[in-house]
Parts: structure tokens; C-alpha cells; sequence
């Protein structure tokens, strides 16, 4: 089942994560993630946190109670870990993170290691950038002229091979530390894959290209 969980910081537009939410079978908020989703014009089905990063606590007055799931602030998971927690223990074997964009680099940092874990999420969406964990092979559509990076988890990935990039990824292996920055896609379906190993595909979604 797709699950889809908005967390605070900055977030994609409508149309970034819109496939998500009509396909999603359980949409959570952890914390300021309801701002971000309330933006969106979007209901959770859960809001859950310790709500010291939410703005206006006003908004949970628009919930029933039992769907809102208050945890303490001294606490052994983030806010984000317990809402992918709740999402797997319902059903969701496909999650996609909304937000997080921006902020504090520690908190960057830990969302993009729960791609390390044994359940991750499949993506994460931010106001920049879309992250895809690939474990296999994936499509992607809509992405010519985009640029795109690749970083292999753990110990690292070998037996790359690509389709649309600029430089093929075909023959390739990354060993842990290492990545592929700022290739570009010259197709509108870009295909990546990984024989062994995992990967985290990062497509820029504001055609910058920083070094």
C-alpha cells in the first residue's frame, strides 16, 4: 500500500507529489509536516509528534482525538522515524516523505539515512529536490534537461547501467564514499539500475546546477 508522510520544513508543490496522494491509502502528519500539508490543500488521515516545531497547535483542534498521536519531546526517534514506523505497521510498503527541504543540516543528514534502513522510504520530495531509492531498476518520466545524481548506499553498488543520461551509468560501480554529481538527462524517461547494491537518484527540480 502506498503511504505518503509530510514532515516540516520546505515542501514540493502540488503537482510534485500529486500521483502520491491519489494513490496513497494512508496520508500522515508528523508535526509541522500538517502545515506543509494543510498548504496542499490536503487532510491527513493521522497527525502525530511531540508538536514543538508546529507553529500555530490550533490546527490540531480540527482533528478528532483519536487522530492525533501526541509523543513527548525527549524521545528516542524523530517525529519522521515514528511517522514511517506507523505507516509500515498499517500496510505501507511504498512511502514517499514530503518536506524537510532547507533547515538544519543534521536534519538533512538523518533523512537521508533512513534510506540506509532495512524498510526506507521509496522517495523523499522536498522544494528542490526529488530523491528516489532504487533497488533494482526504475523509471523515471518528465525529467529531460533535469540534473541528476547518483549515490550508492551501504558498502556501495556495482552493474550500473542507464538509459537518458548524458553519461550512461552503464559498467560503472561505486564503491562506499563515492558518487556520480550533476550528470544531466538528455531524454524526457530517464531509466536507472543497479545490479548489485542500492542507490539514491537525486533529480534537481529547479534546473539549478551547483557545484
Amino acid at each position: 500500500m502506498k503511504g505518503v508522510l509530510f514532515v516540516g520544513g520546505a515542501g514540493p508543490d502540488p503537482a510534485a507529489v500529486a500521483d502520491d496522494l491519489a494513490e496513497a491509502g494512508l496520508v500522515v502528519a508528523a508535526d509541522a509536516g500538517l502545515e506543509r500539508a494543510l498548504a496542499l490543500s490536503v487532510v491527513p488521515d493521522l497527525v502525530l509528534g511531540d508538536f514543538d516545531s508546529l507553529a500555530d497547535t490550533a490546527l490540531l483542534d480540527r482533528f478528532p482525538a483519536d487522530r492525533v498521536l501526541r509523543f513527548p519531546t525527549d524521545k528516542d526517534e524523530t517525529d519522521t522515524e515514528i511517522g514511517l514506523r506507523l505507516l509500515a505497521a498499517r500496510g505501507c510498503d511504498d512511502i514517499t516523505v514530503a518536506g524537510g527541504g532547507g533547515g538544519r543540516l543534521d536534519h538533512l543528514l538523518a533523512l537521508a539515512l533512513l534510506f540506509e534502513r532495512d524498510r526506507p522510504p521509496r522517495r523523499w520530495v522536498t522544494d528542490r529536490e526529488d530523491v528516489r531509492l532504487v533497488d533494482g531498476e526504475a523509471c523515471f518520466d518528465g525529467w529531460r534537461g533535469s540534473t541528476v545524481s547518483v549515490f550508492p548506499l551501504g558498502d556501495g553498488a556495482s552493474e550500473l547501467f542507464s538509459e537518458g543520461l548524458r553519461w550512461p551509468l552503464g559498467g560503472l560501480a561505486f564503491a562506499r564514499g563515492w558518487a556520480g554529481v550533476s550528470n544531466v538527462a538528455d531524454d524526457d524517461r530517464v531509466r536507472v539500475g543497479v545490479g548489485r547494491g542500492r542507490l539514491l537518484v537525486v533529480r534537481l527540480l529547479r534546473g539549478t546546477r551547483d557545484a
